[in-house]
């Protein structure tokens, strides 16, 4: 596979995500020998949602779970 940024070598590896979630969270993803471009399953889903134009019909309360909502109008 060759990089996106500078056409270099990908290998697998094992990316950890220990500051953004609760526990430790792993997945598979791609990284760039030469320049460290990093391609995992979600940077991919973000990408494809950016190129289809499709962030300007999510709305911003979509992810508020209903009973914060309840929340807010009590």
């Amino acid at each position: 596979m060759k990089c996106t940024r500078c056409q270099g070598l990908m290998v697998a590896d094992d990316l950890v995500d220990l500051q953004e979630s609760y526990l430790p969270m792993w997945m598979r993803g791609w990284r760039c020998v030469a320049c460290g471009n990093i391609v995992d399953p979600l940077i991919n889903r973000n990408r494809m949602v950016q190129r289809s134009g499709a962030m300007g019909l999510l709305k911003p309360d979509v992810c508020v779970p209903v009973f914060a909502r309840q929340a807010k109008a009590a």
